[in-house]
């Protein structure tokens, strides 16, 4: 026997099987990374781009009246998993805040819901509900007197 007798021809055959297998394996990739992709999107970042631009000055200009209050602001979370709040302006912590928050998950798998807030027994403001697991998005809005500031904080 001779080498070419114990080498088999490359056939049609052979070519449309590798070609099958090929796609098959593209395809079945293509198809779990697009529901990956739809699975974990939480949807349009606004709804209308046209009017969010309409808003941007306003929004500039809040930003601006916001930076100017100087207030410092910190939010943690304590080891009872509840979030902890303090708002500074020189160094000292204000007093008579009102605020309303906003729990809400990145990318919208839960429904949003409202975090109460409660002073702290060593000052400041502590939640009076614990926060869950995982990642989550916070909106504040924080008034004290007339002057009003939002924050939005990412917390784990």
């Amino acid at each position: 026997m001779t080498d070419k007798q114990t080498q088999k021809s490359f056939t049609g055959r052979h070519m449309a099987t590798i070609l099958i297998v090929f796609f098959g394996i593209v395809i079945t990739v293509n198809l779990v990374m697009a529901r990956f992709a739809l699975s974990t999107f939480g949807g349009t970042v606004v709804d209308n781009s046209y009017v969010a631009s309409q808003h941007y000055n306003e929004w500039l200009a809040r930003a601006a009246t916001q930076d100017r209050l100087g207030w410092q602001r910190s939010v943690t979370v304590d080891a009872d998993r509840r979030v902890r709040l303090s708002i500074r302006k020189d160094g000292k912590e204000l007093e008579g805040l009102r605020v309303r928050a906003t729990l809400s998950h990145p990318l919208g798998r839960v429904e949003p819901r409202p975090l109460h807030f409660l002073t702290a027994p060593d000052g400041g403001l502590q939640s009076a509900e614990a926060l869950p697991a995982g990642r989550w998005r916070l909106d504040l809005s924080v008034r004290h007197g007339a002057d009003e500031a939002r924050y939005r904080e990412t917390l784990q």
